[in-house]
């Protein structure tokens, strides 16, 4: 079984900053028997910049990217220090690895850190996985790591994500806010969940919140891994889960699955511009499956360039998110046109704005 357990920063470190030794050494006792017992675990944590923090005694968060980057850069090998000696004394070899936005968003180098991860896994290493902070900007961050969970999950073909944070789970409402709020045991339409209170905030020291553990949840899903929202706290949680037990908020599979290459899509590759289509192609992308044709689309907003990743639109609506065959200037050009005109026009062109096969439905 292989399994990525991502703690949150309120897992790793208290309000003050402080690295929650205990817990830490708990859950690496838990992770290194799964680890023994032939498991592959994946650590991908958060804290990096709630221990820079604290050995800098800085008050409150910083908001300020180079503060950011910085309280980052103190804190980032000293929080692996840790992992690696607990795990270490456990008979468990580790590596650090650390991934940006970019490294996730740009398909080569995508596709070198699943090859990278799968070797260490091979070699029954154990990957301890953070966000670079230090060369990240506020446009390309993960959000607590939850996302980069998620993504790590799909890039090494988990069978469980396991999102660890200061609660029991998903509830209706925030527990810490509403007296009335409610466990929720099992997710399997993540579209109900619109009806319930899910917030951003985090902890003091985080970036997350629940809302970003939902959605890694919805992509783990899409892709067929189950994953679990539970409290990091709980003594055995990593065993419990992996087991099937009844810990946390369990979210099933999807039945609709998408390949991975879509979720790199869907999910990592930014949109560099937005096209504005038809009813007629919206219809034809919703319900036939087919490919946007130039005929199809009425504007072009932004500037790209073929190969880029851009939103298909409709009023306003996001319909999905395809790779152009075309530049923007390029589909400016030839938009309402039948395809015998395009290829008057743009006699190299292919007969797709977005082929289907680089289109996924938001």
């Amino acid at each position: 079984m292989r399994v990525v357990v991502k703690l949150g920063t309120s897992v790793v470190a208290d309000d003050a900053g402080e690295v929650r030794a205990e817990v830490l050494a708990a859950l690496c006792d838990d992770v290194a028997a799964r680890h023994a017992a032939g498991d592959e675990m994946v650590i991908v944590t958060s804290g990096a910049i709630a221990r820079g923090m604290r050995l800098l005694d800085l008050p409150i968060r910083p908001r300020a990217m180079d503060e950011l980057q910085a309280a980052s850069a103190v804190g980032q090998g000293k929080l692996y220090r840790v992992y690696d000696e607990l795990l270490r004394d456990r008979g468990v070899t580790t590596a650090q690895v650390l991934l940006t936005f970019f490294d996730l968003s740009a398909r080569t180098h995508y596709l070198n850190a699943r090859q990278t991860l799968r070797r260490l896994l091979d070699w029954r290493v154990l990957p301890v996985i953070n966000e670079n902070d230090t060369t990240t900007t506020d446009e390309i961050s993960f959000g607590d790591n939850d996302f980069l969970a998620a993504q790590v999950a799909v890039l090494t073909g988990a069978d469980l994500l396991l999102l660890l944070t200061d609660t029991e789970g998903l509830y209706t409402a925030d527990p810490r806010r509403d007296p009335q709020a409610q466990p929720v045991a099992e997710v399997t339409d993540f579209g109900a969940l619109e009806a319930l209170r899910i917030g951003h905030a985090g902890s003091p020291l985080s970036s997350g919140g629940m809302r970003s553990k939902v959605v890694a949840a919805e992509m783990a899903t899409a892709a067929g891994i189950e994953a679990v929202i539970a409290s990091g706290l709980r003594p055995g949680v990593v065993t419990a889960a992996a087991a099937g037990e009844a810990v946390g908020t369990r979210c099933r599979s999807q039945t609709t699955r998408y390949s991975s290459f879509k979720l790199w899509l869907k999910y990592a590759k930014p949109a560099q511009g937005r096209v504005q289509i038809d009813d007629g192609a919206v219809r034809a992308l919703r319900e036939g499956g087919t490919s946007l044709l130039p005929v199809g689309v009425v504007a072009v907003d932004g500037e790209f360039d073929a190969g880029d990743a851009v939103e298909i639109a409709r009023d306003g609506e996001v319909v999905g998110k395809g790779i152009s065959n075309y530049s923007a200037a390029e589909l400016r050009s030839v938009k309402g046109l039948k395809s015998d005109q395009v290829r008057a026009r743009l006699p190299r062109a292919t007969e797709e704005a977005v082929h289907r096969d680089y289109f996924v439905l938001a």
